[in-house]
């Protein structure tokens, strides 16, 4: 048995939002393993169970505040008697990588994602495989809750498409193939930074090669997550998710 949980938060209001990139994998997975089937509601979550490969899985989408994906985590975990670091999988945003970049780990800290946190919590410690999906990171000056609580663009969410199935792809491999081979045939390679060549003795500072920066950098400020209202999905509209949500 293995346990794929996709992070993100219920509600129509927050449907399509970038801060449920794990939701939308968990979809693709659903559409192509548990075609017709209606969601249960078990371990304080949306549950689907399906076979990939020769695998039974089980796929969970918490209902419960983002903060709180532990509880469902914990509660799936303890129910099946499942190791996390052998047999789940976490699929969450990060707000760091460019949109559609695949990063699969082992174990690893939270990046300031409090679901993440949550589930390290739920899970005993931080060995457990995860799966993060980029949706860019937030234009300058804007709000980085709002931008994460925020929809894709339209020119985002083109992108987004072939990406969700390249993460769904990936998920499937790490059931029937392990994380290893997972890794190596999904993870983005991780982009360099240009280096700054040192100026000539006749040269000002101004024409001095700067070096680039990209999401990751630690001057970047971390994410903050926040809760959302328990319920299930429903058919998104076009009304921008409320930004100043606060933490419970």
């Amino acid at each position: 048995m293995k346990l794929i949980v996709g992070l993100g938060n219920p509600g129509s209001e927050y449907e399509n939002t970038r801060h449920n990139a794990g939701f939308m994998v968990l979809d693709e997975l659903a559409r192509r393993h548990a075609g017709g089937a209606v969601a249960r509601g078990r371990f304080h979550a949306a549950t689907l169970e399906c076979m990939i490969g020769n695998e039974k899985v089980l796929l969970a989408k918490p209902t419960t505040y983002m903060n709180k994906s532990g509880l469902s985590v914990g509660e799936a975990l303890r129910f099946y008697k499942l190791e996390p670091a052998e047999d789940m999988l976490v699929v969450v945003d990060d707000l760091y990588l460019p949109l559609g970049a695949i990063r699969m780990k082992p174990k690893g800290g939270d990046g300031g994602h409090n679901g993440l946190a949550d589930v390290a919590r739920a899970a005993g410690g931080d060995a457990y495989a995860r799966l993060r999906l980029g949706v860019d990171s937030k234009p300058q000056g804007a709000s980085q809750a709002g931008y994460v609580l925020g929809r894709f663009t339209q020119e985002q969410s083109d992108a987004l498409q072939p990406a969700l199935k390249n993460a769904a792809d990936a998920a499937e491999c790490w059931v029937k193939s392990g994380l290893a081979e997972a890794m190596n045939r999904f993870n983005t390679p991780e982009e360099k930074k240009a280096r700054g060549r040192k100026p000539k003795a006749d040269q000002s500072i101004e024409t001095q090669s700067e070096t680039t920066n990209r999401p990751g950098d630690a001057s970047r400020e971390a994410p903050s997550d926040q809760p959302h209202g328990p319920g299930q999905t429903a058919p998104a509209g076009h009304q921008q998710p409320n930004a100043s949500a606060k933490d419970s």
